[in-house]
């Protein structure tokens, strides 16, 4: 009885050359938070301005102002925040071949970098 051995190939899996973390996104959500953040706290300062009146007992109390200027300051922190933390993670690269959670992960991830 004859035996044949035929050679097998056996290719080791590759890591991908690409990086996971893409860059432009990361610094489109930045701007696009900062930009927000700009132009909430000018609306803010309008708003502001209008509360407080030279003349004397025309004006909010000082607990409401400041009640609401705080208020305010969260308010657009959490706007600009999830902006561009959302444009980052939407704005990346599209991975193909990655499983779901993956994606999930460098999505989020993505849009934590914005927010550093």
């Amino acid at each position: 009885m004859k035996s044949t051995l035929t050679a097998v190939d056996v290719s080791a899996p590759t890591e991908s050359s690409s990086t996971a973390v893409s860059w432009g996104p990361i610094v489109a959500g930045a701007f696009a938070a900062s930009t927000l953040t700009l132009i909430l706290m000018l609306l803010g300062s309008g708003l502001g301005l209008t509360m407080v009146s030279p003349w004397s007992g025309l004006s909010t109390s000082v607990t409401t102002f400041a009640a609401s200027t705080a208020a305010w300051l969260i308010i657009v922190q959490w706007l600009s925040s999830a902006v561009g933390g959302y444009l980052a993670g939407r704005l990346r690269t599209k991975w193909v071949g990655v499983h779901t959670d993956e994606v999930f992960f460098r999505d989020t991830a993505h849009g934590f970098l914005a927010w550093a």
